[in-house]
C-alpha cells in the first residue's frame, strides 16, 4: 500500500475514487502497475520510471498522428 501511494503522489498512476475515499483501479492502472513493477526490476528509479512511461505515451501520440496522416495522404 506505501508503494502505491509513492506512485499515486509521484503521478505514476492516478487511480479512480469510491465515495469514500477507495482507490479504484482499472484494468488500465493494473496494466501501468504491471509495467512500473517490471522497470523498477531493471533498476530505474521513480525518476527514470516517469521519463520512459512519458516517452512511451509520446511515442503513441506520434504513431497516431503518423497513421492520421499516412489515411489523409491516401485519399
Amino acid at each position: 500500500p506505501q508503494t502505491l501511494r509513492v506512485y499515486e503522489r509521484e503521478g505514476l498512476i492516478d487511480p479512480a475514487r469510491s465515495p469514500g475515499g477507495t482507490r479504484r483501479y482499472s484494468r488500465n492502472d493494473i496494466s501501468r502497475l504491471h509495467q512500473i513493477c517490471a522497470l523498477t526490476n531493471d533498476g530505474l528509479n521513480v525518476a527514470g520510471i516517469r521519463r520512459v512511461l512519458e516517452l512511451q505515451e509520446e511515442t503513441r501520440q506520434l504513431q497516431a498522428e503518423l497513421a492520421r496522416l499516412k489515411q489523409a495522404s491516401a485519399r
